[in-house]
């Protein structure tokens, strides 16, 4: 089966997840990119601002995507939650890539509660089969080789 890891990471949380994902099952990937910096990662204003984009609804512009979508029969969807939602990155893919059709698996990280970010995004993807979903609270800080069994093991079950 043919997969695509797509992801936005701010603090590098997300990232850690979707390269775990990778390894474990050789899968491709796909970092979102916005043309313009949205915020700084460091700082308490990040979670101001961030959160007021959210609220706002607000739709960045993306880079160009590397990689096309459409060629892969399982799609890895990965954001950080933000106001307790997905973020801005992830509401510009999927107003800009109409996706119908798709194997999709979710994943998500956050540093408190993720709320209905995971459901927001199911919500976002009508039309698609959704064979997975799963969070992680900031891997990168807590109990990392519990997280990194717990992300394998997912994406294995995920291709059987």
């Amino acid at each position: 089966m043919k997969t695509l890891i797509i992801y936005y990471s701010l603090t590098k949380n997300t990232k850690f997840i979707a390269d775990l994902i990778v390894q474990e099952i050789g899968a491709d990937i796909l970092e979102l990119k916005t043309k313009k910096q949205l915020i700084n990662p460091r700082g308490f204003m990040k979670y101001f601002w961030g959160g007021k984009q959210v609220i706002m609804k607000e739709i960045p512009e993306l880079e160009l995507l590397a990689k096309n979508p459409e060629d892969y029969d399982l799609l890895i969807i990965g954001t950080p939650v933000w106001a307790w939602n997905f973020t801005p990155p992830l509401r510009a893919f999927f107003i800009n890539t109409k996706l119908n059709g798709k194997k999709i698996a979710l994943f998500c990280t956050h540093g408190g509660d993720p709320r209905k970010t995971l459901v927001n995004m199911v919500a976002e993807l009508a039309g698609n089969e959704i064979i997975g979903q799963i969070d992680f609270r900031e891997p990168l800080k807590f109990e990392k080789d519990k997280v990194i069994e717990r992300a394998k093991e997912w994406a294995k079950n995920l291709v059987k």
